[in-house]
């Protein structure tokens, strides 16, 4: 049955005006997401500035110019899938920066630096690799509980020695994956009779055999509460 005229221009109001709010939110919702994408690209280029003074004034030119590389190596590898990710950032590291000890680098015996100051010396210890790993791979969007730092004792000939790497879980219970300065092949854990794990960690947790404590990381470990301090005073963080 058809409507009478007047009733049909009636139903077409009606309709326009339900979908008028539909509309305008998805235009609302659109220009909301626009907005914040502006407002994070602005951010990160603000903290990319405040480093890359930080940079230039301790490191001078050279360290300005890994840094510059590492910003690039960020931008580039933004939209492509985890795995290529962890073998970007670990070659990365693996290639630029020299394995030196704290004593001749920063007179300590044992010092965690910064991502920053191991680019502006180009050089560090396992520490340092591990936690320049890990601090890359939070900023291109990996979930902080998929990345852990590991003490494991290395195997090297006769002897063993304390040594850290970092490992992805791509699941709570995945075997990880091992990123590593003495071996530059990304390889699950059970390719890596070399190690044996000691304990992990990473800026949620814990974890002694297997176990996650019930401790904060930063109150059981003070290298490791100084060192994301240290990041958050150069604006890192």
């Amino acid at each position: 049955m058809s409507l009478p005229p007047n009733d049909m221009h009636a139903t077409q109001r009606n309709r326009t005006r339900r979908c008028l709010p539909v509309q305008w939110l998805l235009r609302l919702a659109r220009q909301l997401g626009i907005l914040l994408l502006l407002l994070a690209t602005t951010v990160t280029a603000l903290q990319n500035d405040q480093l890359l003074k930080h940079m230039q004034s301790e490191y001078g030119d050279d360290g300005s110019a890994l840094l510059q590389a590492w910003f690039r190596l960020l931008s580039e590898q933004t939209d492509q899938a985890d795995l290529n990710k962890l073998k970007a950032v670990n070659d990365f590291f693996n290639r630029t920066i020299t394995f030196t000890d704290d004593t001749l680098l920063w007179r300590e015996k044992d010092y965690w630096a910064t991502p920053l100051q191991t680019m502006g010396v180009r050089g560090g210890d396992c520490e340092d690799f591990s936690i320049a790993k890990y601090m890359s791979l939070l900023k291109l969007g990996f979930e902080p509980d998929k990345l852990r730092l590991i003490y494991v004792k290395a195997k090297l000939g006769n002897q063993a020695q304390a040594h850290m790497v970092l490992g992805y879980f791509a699941s709570a219970t995945a075997e990880p994956l091992i990123l590593d300065n003495l071996n530059p092949t990304i390889l699950p854990a059970h390719e890596r009779p070399d190690l044996t794990p000691v304990f992990s960690f990473n800026s949620q947790g814990l974890w002694l055999g297997g176990t996650k404590s019930q401790s904060d990381p930063t109150a059981r470990l003070s290298r490791w509460r100084d060192v994301l301090q240290r990041m958050s005073e150069e604006g890192f963080l």
